[in-house]
């Protein structure tokens, strides 16, 4: 006899957020794009990527400023004083190595994350060692995101690129997608983030 049960709907697929490198000059230009593009899109977090610190540091107070009233978290590349400085939400590090050193200092605080290019080995440290989320490049290749995301539990990022494609073949296996610089280039950068996340979506669905 037929089970009278209905069968069980199944989980809404939460498809990756965004994660974005804040533009490279926060001026009134920079302020009005960023704006723009966080009304677009639902973005996760926010990161600042300056070599210089002094740059950084100006760059971060002002991306804050924007990021605070919509309670998006803003994080550094690489300059971690500066989070304990400016009171922001953590550091993205492009030395896995650096995380233990951090982790031990800051406790469960920040949030500490590890860009680890193409390597699985300097991801596996970088999760053993307490980092939040894991970058890979998308030059690291389906198979590794694919092994990552069967096999470890800790967030998986798919980092600076905004390349349509990319995005399109890794969403089903990533948490996160940071879009890079070329983002704030484009003609339209908030008709451009839309995209992108629709593109997400529809790709996380299958």
């Amino acid at each position: 006899m037929p089970s009278a049960t209905p069968p069980a709907t199944p989980p809404a697929i939460e498809p990756p957020r965004l994660y974005l490198v804040a533009p490279p000059v926060m001026d009134a230009g920079g302020t009005a794009a960023l704006h723009a593009v966080l009304d677009a899109a639902d973005v996760a977090c926010l990161r600042v990527d300056d070599p210089d610190r002094d740059a950084a540091a100006r760059a971060a107070e002002a991306v804050m400023a924007v990021a605070a009233p919509r309670d998006i978290p803003v994080v550094v590349t690489d300059h971690a004083p500066l989070v304990m400085r400016l009171g922001l939400d953590g550091c993205h590090v492009t030395d896995a190595a650096r995380v233990r050193v951090l982790r031990k200092e800051w406790g469960g605080g920040p949030i500490i994350g590890a860009g680890c290019g193409a390597s699985r080995h300097h991801g596996m440290v970088a999760g053993e060692d307490g980092a939040d989320y894991v970058a890979f490049d998308a030059a690291a290749g389906a198979d590794l995101f694919g092994w990552w995301a069967a096999a470890i539990e800790v967030p998986l990022v798919l980092d600076a690129t905004d390349d349509a494609d990319a995005i399109r073949a890794l969403a089903p296996r990533i948490d996160f997608a940071t879009l890079g610089g070329a983002l704030w280039r484009a003609d339209d950068p908030a008709a451009r983030v839309r995209m992108l996340a629709a593109t997400l979506a529809e790709a996380a669905r299958g």
